[in-house]
């Protein structure tokens, strides 16, 4: 069972990073799925999230306008366009898979995670 994230990596503000997420060993269809982080200090938060199959999105409010969840079932693959990163988005990005189709914010419904992968953001 793995969820393997990837596309991290080093950017300046006001650029750009796609991070994939993809599911092996693990049901991808009829659940859920969100992007959770971590910075520094700080506990895991909330990013997005998407339904199965995909008709309805949830964002944390620090990131709408910016950040767009998407999926492809067909590939087991979810995806976070990060567009104008700041700052403070700097963090550990994990995906999730979540227990009801519809996704959710909260971090305890959801069962399987992926280890993460690293967004620095740079003046």
């Amino acid at each position: 069972v793995q969820l393997q994230a990837s596309g991290g990596g080093l950017v300046q503000a006001g650029g750009s990073l796609r991070l994939s997420c993809t599911a092996s060993g693990v049901s991808f269809s009829y659940y859920g799925m969100g992007w959770f982080r971590q910075a520094p200090g700080k506990e895991r938060e909330f990013v997005a999230a998407i339904s199965y199959p995909g008709r309805r999105t949830y964002y944390a409010d620090s990131v709408k306008g910016r950040l767009t969840i998407s999926r492809d079932n067909a590939r087991n693959t979810v995806y976070l366009q990060m567009n104008s990163l700041k700052l403070e988005d700097t963090a550990v990005y994990s995906c999730a898979r979540s227990r009801v189709a519809s996704g959710s914010s909260d971090a305890s419904t959801y069962d399987y995670w992926g280890q993460g992968t690293q967004v620095t953001v740079s003046s």
